[in-house]
């Protein structure tokens, strides 16, 4: 444990902290399948009712919330995913997947990507020594249950890495992880100056819709419109540059209404330029290939 005010710690300490896990080399390839100008990879975290829930949160109210995402917003994702014929990547924590079992049918039968969220959405740094490990093990056992292979990607529940996160993904066997924030493109993870082998696909805040439309009716909300333009430049710049463009979204934010019309004008100008739609999964491996 890290003791004392940080301007009193020796260098070895702040640089050991700050080294523990690393972006190491580009994995951005040179070329995308097909002669495609760029990526992209669409990715849908099924919380559902697992955020009240992890908070020891009861409400029917609040629950509701969640219940949305499966009864309205999942049904409507598939919809447009199979208009575009657009594989996608469903990020699920097990008991999601186990309070609604025929999503994961529904998300298998597809053809799209089931990874790994967690257990309940957890904050995995808050955990026990240990516990973060079994949770991530009975939920790759449940998820290999109902999707009927196991999973080979994670995204930590609250995008962040505690002391076990590392060792537990490589216990895992899982090939790539899209928690960390420190590149446009996808990169090798580092951990304690050593290549991992494990492929980073990078998300960010900016290309997520819940800091956007927040559930907490005394934060203010963004118009979906104006998101719709902040995610169009997101997706201009990566096509520019002949690089991925990655986003995270929630079925239980952007099924509703108003903000699924700017979700579908999003697919519908990203599908009008020639690009590689893909699951996480497969742009992993298409970056190990290279």
């Amino acid at each position: 444990m890290v003791t004392g005010q940080p301007f009193q710690w020796p260098e070895t300490v702040w640089r050991q902290q700050v080294d523990r896990v690393r972006a190491g080399r580009s994995l951005r390839p040179d070329r995308w399948p097909d002669g495609r100008q760029a990526a992209v990879a669409l990715s849908f975290d099924s919380d559902h009712e697992t955020i009240p829930l992890r908070d020891g949160e009861f409400s029917p109210c609040q629950l509701s919330q969640g219940e949305y995402g499966s009864r309205v917003g999942v049904p409507k994702i598939l919809d447009l995913l199979s208009t575009y014929g657009i594989p996608a990547t469903f990020f699920v924590p097990a008991v999601s997947a186990l309070l609604h079992p025929a999503d994961i049918d529904a998300y298998v039968r597809n053809g799209h990507e089931v990874a790994l969220h967690g257990w309940i959405h957890e904050r995995n740094t808050a955990l026990p020594a240990g516990v973060e490990r079994d949770l991530a093990l009975r939920a790759a056992d449940t998820l290999e249950q109902l999707a009927g292979t196991r999973p080979v990607g994670l995204r930590t529940p609250s995008w962040d890495f505690s002391a076990d996160t590392l060792a537990v993904i490589r216990e895992l066997g899982l090939r790539y992880d899209s928690s960390l924030m420190a590149d446009d493109d996808p990169y090798e993870v580092v951990a304690d100056g050593e290549p991992t082998g494990l492929v980073e696909i990078p998300v960010e805040w900016i290309r997520d819709d819940a800091p956007f439309f927040p559930r907490d009716p005394t934060r203010p909300s963004v118009p979906p419109r104006q998101v719709l333009t902040t995610w169009r430049d997101e997706f201009d710049a990566a096509y520019a540059d002949g690089g991925l463009f990655q986003l995270t979204m929630h079925p239980h934010v952007i099924g509703h209404r108003s903000r699924f019309v700017a979700l579908r004008q999003l697919v519908e100008y990203i599908a009008g330029h020639n690009v590689w739609f893909a699951s996480h999964a497969d742009v992993a491996d298409w970056c190990l290939r290279q």
